[in-house]
């Protein structure tokens, strides 16, 4: 298994407000206008899961697969080229600021792993970035 962390990034919103809000993807209509439709396509999501299509990867679906209020949530893909785990950790600063980071776990072939480590390392700080983004309120 490899691991691919991203940096440590800042949110203006208190850990309990981030939580809530990742904990139940289906807070993701709030930010489905922000999502660039020329990366991503078929975009679907529901409480538990979620669904999209990005070229050149194809179809990834993710499912919550654990949840630890008010600190972790945990995904694991149900469908993509690679089986991975995803958890977003977040942790309090002060009363109304946070900090979170995105890990990924993946197993990935011996033979792809030059490959994909640097794809799969800025995808995760993406990921990382766009969830600092997000009206958490």
């Amino acid at each position: 298994m490899s691991k691919f962390e991203s940096s440590i990034k800042q949110i203006a919103y208190p850990q309990e407000a981030v939580y809530r809000n990742i904990s139940d993807l289906s807070n993701l209509e709030r930010v489905r206008d922000r999502i660039p439709a020329d990366k991503v396509n078929d975009f679907n999501f529901d409480s538990d899961s979620v669904s999209l299509s990005v070229a050149p990867v194809g179809t990834i679906r993710m499912r919550i697969i654990d949840r630890e209020a008010p600190k972790c949530v945990k995904f694991q893909a149900e469908q993509s080229p690679l089986p991975f785990t995803l958890w977003i950790q977040m942790l309090p600063v002060t009363e109304t600021t946070s900090k979170l980071k995105v890990t990924l776990e993946a197993d990935i072939p011996f033979m792809l792993k030059a490959m994909v480590s640097g794809p799969l390392k800025d995808g995760v700080e993406k990921i990382a970035d766009a969830l600092t983004l997000i009206p958490y309120e």
